[in-house]
């Protein structure tokens, strides 16, 4: 199976907008690791177009709280709905399998021994500075910690967390994330 690992930091914050809700925020920056060329990039606002027919031919969007966060935002610019593509939200295995929401930075330092470089507010500020090559810098390190900790789950159908000073495995049922499913789109391309 084909799949994209991507993350995405923006522009603006949601106190910026007066909203919670992700389409109302703007990109900085988007990254990828594509599955097919084993190879990490990333996009500018002004590059998504050259990200469309890379999304339009993976089999699952792999990510971390991406259905609440990430898919809504970027669905504002494809001219699409990348909600007919497979996702694979690891946040929303790990709710359905502990009945809470962890961060990425708990889950990855207790699993792959990684931690994250940054956070958005970070990237928000970098942006604000001028500071590019350090958002891309960050957003492909997240994009990375969050395709090993995929991996990792795949292997071992599991993950470590810590609560307080104490280290927990979750068992996450991962049987739909290798099931493959017909969504090839074709919004973008020519026909």
């Amino acid at each position: 199976m084909k799949y994209i690992v991507f993350d995405i930091e923006t522009r603006n914050l949601f106190e910026d907008v007066g909203s919670n809700n992700p389409a109302d925020l703007d990109i900085s920056v988007l990254s990828i690791y594509n599955s097919e060329t084993n190879k990490y990039s990333s996009f500018l606002l002004e590059d998504l177009p050259r990200l469309w027919p890379i999304i339009e031919s993976t089999d699952a969007l792999v990510g971390y709280n991406s259905d609440h966060f990430d898919i809504p935002l970027l669905n504002k610019y494809y001219p699409g709905d990348l909600t007919h593509i497979k996702s694979i939200d690891i946040m929303v295995a790990i709710k359905e399998s502990l009945g809470r929401r962890l961060k990425l930075d708990n889950v990855a330092s207790a699993t792959l021994g990684t931690r994250k470089s940054a956070d958005g507010l970070q990237a928000y500020h970098w942006w604000k500075e001028g500071k590019i090559d350090e958002i891309i810098k960050y957003c492909e390190q997240d994009v990375k910690v969050t395709k090993d900790l995929y991996e990792y789950i795949l292997e071992n159908k599991k993950l470590l967390y810590r609560d307080g000073p104490k280290k927990h495995e979750l068992a996450l049922d991962i049987s739909s994330w290798t099931e493959q499913s017909d969504t090839a789109m074709t919004h973008t391309l020519p026909f």
